[in-house]
């Protein structure tokens, strides 16, 4: 009995009502009187925190406040990083699928085999074939004269069986050097180009416009430099004294790349050893320029 009295008077006093008084210090005059309830107390008190809650709930939902809360990520950011990323990848599979296609430019000037697959220390010298120098001219040209011909003979001219010179659409090729053709192109005997002549210092020039894909020396054919032209051309300069562009740079027809020279294992006096390649294939200079 005595707990249910107990019970009985606190709900009671919930509902015992009180009032408020606001009044005047020095005149004591009433302001404001408001009449209350515990339970109105209650009420108020709990709406009140209701209504914060929702606000607070909408603020953070549907306006930019959610991007100062750490931690959160706007689903728009999320997705253009997502993009990014990607975009990232694909730039990175492209890059490595050109250093690949100028490695193995390089590989075939100088002899080299071809290769599949980006090494993944570029920095080690053997991952360029430098420790392969104890090979033979004639083992190292007939290598790339069989890598060359199994890879394009499906699809393109073969290197021993040239009948006539494949179309090169309007291109107006300048001569990169004028002088006597003391050594022909002979893709059999594994020349893939042409030996110019010419006197001590005379300046080689670019044949078309295009890009500078290597710049280097090696010490079968000395100072090197290789050109991407338009529609998958590649012109190559061997034996140079000196290399006057880099790689990347961008040469239009008759600027001038290298100064001609005597050097590398290969070179049998001061001269140019020039060489014009089409989609991957060598194709005789004579055809397209002339030289004197």
């Amino acid at each position: 009995m005595e707990d249910k009295e107990k019970q009985k008077g606190f709900f009671k006093k919930l509902y015992h009502r009180y009032r408020v008084v606001i009044l005047n210090d020095d005149t004591m005059e009433e302001k404001l009187s408001i009449q209350l309830t515990r339970f109105k107390v209650f009420l108020l008190t709990g709406t009140f925190v209701i209504l914060l809650v929702v606000a607070t709930i909408y603020l953070i939902a549907f306006t930019p406040l959610k991007e100062y809360i750490p931690g959160y990520a706007d689903f728009n950011t999320r997705q253009m990083l997502r993009e990014l990323s990607l975009r990232a990848d694909t730039l990175e599979k492209q890059l490595r699928q050109k250093d690949l296609y100028i490695m193995n430019i390089r590989n075939i000037t100088e002899g080299r085999d071809l290769i599949e697959e980006i090494p993944d220390t570029i920095g080690d010298p053997a991952a360029f074939g430098i420790d392969e120098l104890h090979r033979s001219r004639e083992d190292s040209l007939l290598r790339a004269e069989m890598e060359l011909a199994d890879q394009f003979d499906n699809n393109y001219w073969r290197i021993n069986d040239i009948s006539s010179p494949p179309e090169m659409g309007n291109f107006i090729f300048f001569p990169p050097l004028s002088g006597m053709i003391s050594s022909h192109f002979d893709p059999a005997e594994g020349h893939y180009g042409v030996d110019i002549v010419a006197d001590q210092d005379e300046v080689i020039k670019s044949a078309l416009d295009g890009t500078v894909i290597f710049s280097t020396w090696s010490i079968e054919t000395g100072y090197t430099i290789g050109i991407q032209h338009e529609q998958n051309i590649v012109s190559i300069y061997k034996h140079n004294s000196s290399l006057l562009k880099d790689e990347g740079s961008l040469v239009e027809a008759g600027d001038p790349i290298a100064i001609i020279g005597d050097t590398g294992l290969y070179s049998t006096g001061t001269h140019l050893h020039f060489e014009l390649w089409l989609n991957g294939i060598p194709v005789n200079p004579v055809d397209y320029i002339s030289f004197q």
